[in-house]
């Protein structure tokens, strides 16, 4: 008997792309990307945030990254509108109230402009409103949640690209791009450990 392995997809997701392989809208989904059968996202991007999203065709390691159980880091770039203030990034380390409770601590710092890809279309500008970049990473999973925390600071968020997934990163894997890797027994009962 041949030891289990796992297909384990990472795709950079441009925007304006549903994470899901159908949809009854005519709207660019994951189909239009990914050739692989047998795959099925393990967890979500939002179809206005960009970068890596990952997909497997092993069940338990499906759950392992998207289940908020088990708080897997995810990691962003934020770029957001407004030159965001060091108590911003405080509340954000410190948790931030939203509607549905309060979140659990962030990872975030102010950077300087993250050398990235065009978005198409580009993000809306304001002539006299400055914007500024961080770094987020959280373990929840919620419903846009980056957004909903940059906005709870008072700085929305303009452009959001997912850059890495617990131990997977985005590298330099273009956008509508992926990469398959194949997971034997060994990085599966690791990953499970986590």
């Amino acid at each position: 008997m041949s030891p289990p392995k796992a297909r384990l997809i990472l795709f950079n997701k441009p925007f304006d792309v549903l994470s899901q392989f159908t949809d009854g809208d005519g709207r660019r989904t994951l189909a239009d990307f990914i050739p692989v059968k047998d795959v099925y996202p393990a967890g979500r991007l939002d179809r206005d945030s960009e970068g890596l999203l990952l997909l497997t065709d092993h069940g338990k390691l499906q759950h392992q990254v998207s289940d908020p159980k088990n708080r897997m880091a995810k990691t962003y770039l934020a770029q957001v509108e407004g030159e965001i203030s060091d108590e911003a990034i405080n509340a954000l380390c410190a948790g931030v109230s939203l509607k549905d409770g309060p979140t659990l601590p962030a990872s975030a710092r102010r950077i300087d402009p993250p050398a990235l890809w065009p978005r198409i279309p580009p993000i809306r500008q304001r002539k006299h409103i400055p914007t500024s970049w961080l770094e987020l990473s959280i373990t929840e999973g919620r419903n846009r949640q980056v957004r909903r925390m940059t906005a709870a600071t008072g700085f929305p968020t303009l452009r959001l690209v997912r850059i890495r997934v617990g131990p997977w990163s985005l590298e330099d894997i273009e956008p509508g791009e992926y990469r398959l890797l194949e997971l034997g027994a060994k990085e599966l009962a690791a990953y499970s450990q986590r």
